[in-house]
């Protein structure tokens, strides 16, 4: 099973954030990319060959972040779309963030099809 696979959890308060050696952990499972940036949240940039497919890339995956209850920060600019994703209730990472990655990740792969 694949961290996509997962169903995120809504995180209601008052637990601990991920520990760093479980985050490393888990990010080494996700897709090339993905990094922790200073605040410590999950970060990736996505490029596009133009400005509708990166918008494109941004409705899908806000189609999934409202399925899922679990909604990223999503930058959107011409040609590329940076996601930024964490917690907000804990500010920090659960599981549920890698879920959420993984799955903006699936959602990546016909663009890279066609991209490549």
């Amino acid at each position: 099973m694949s961290l996509a696979d997962n169903k995120c959890i809504p995180c209601r308060g008052g637990v601990p954030p991920l520990s760093n050696d479980r985050a490393q952990a888990l990010l080494k499972e996700l897709g090339r990319g993905w990094s922790l940036n200073d605040q410590g949240h999950l970060e990736r940039l996505y490029t596009f060959p133009d400005f509708a497919q990166a918008l494109n890339f941004v409705n899908k995956v806000g189609a999934v972040a409202e399925a899922e209850g679990h909604h990223p920060d999503l930058y959107l600019a011409w040609g590329k779309v940076k996601i930024e994703i964490w917690t907000h209730k804990i500010n920090g990472l659960t599981e549920s963030d890698f879920y959420l990655a993984a799955k903006a990740d699936r959602e990546f792969e016909p663009f890279r099809a066609v991209a490549g």
